[in-house]
């Protein structure tokens, strides 16, 4: 578990370069250990444009790709950063049920960060269960399918929707 220490200093605890991107074989582009990389240890910061959530709905529309193909990273002020603009190489951080790293806002930035010690070569990873509000329908849920081999795997990349009580004129009992 991090500390809160981390969180004052997301300084790298190496000059070397931590990641690499390539081919993966859980989604497309990964991002992977390309050294050692130490428990707690911040791996990379998430960057891209900070938009609004409306304008983040508009440009997912406009996309002419997949609506499951989007880069964007919630803020706690509600607003997003979109790491397809003007974004580095952590929007291609794939999702896995079992995450080797976490994402952590600070002052409005995210940070990336190790859970546990990762060897060189293996593929970083956090969870980021992804709000669809329409109907969680079978295309819908195969389109957001999660393929990160974890033994608990979910296999789905969405959260569960939240459940509305019935009130208590609607509920017989």
């Amino acid at each position: 578990m991090l500390t809160e220490n981390v969180m004052e200093s997301p300084a790298v605890l190496s000059d070397q370069p931590a990641y690499v991107v390539k081919t993966s074989p859980v989604h497309g582009r990964g991002v992977f250990a390309a050294r050692d990389i130490a428990v707690s240890e911040c791996v990379i910061e998430y960057t891209g444009r900070e938009i609004t959530w409306p304008e983040a709905l508009e440009r997912a529309a406009a996309q002419d790709m997949p609506h499951n193909h989007t880069f964007f990273f919630s803020l706690a002020n509600g607003n997003v950063v979109d790491g397809g603009d003007q974004g580095n190489e952590a929007r291609f951080i794939n999702h896995s049920c079992e995450p080797n790293c976490q994402a952590i806002e600070d002052e409005g930035r995210i940070y990336i960060y190790a859970l546990h010690d990762i060897k060189c070569g293996e593929e970083l990873s956090y969870s980021y269960p992804l709000i669809y509000e329409g109907r969680h329908t079978p295309a819908i849920k195969r389109s957001f399918a999660c393929h990160c081999g974890a033994a608990g795997c979910t296999g789905t990349m969405l959260a569960p929707k939240k459940r509305r009580r019935k009130s208590q004129a609607e509920d017989p009992a």
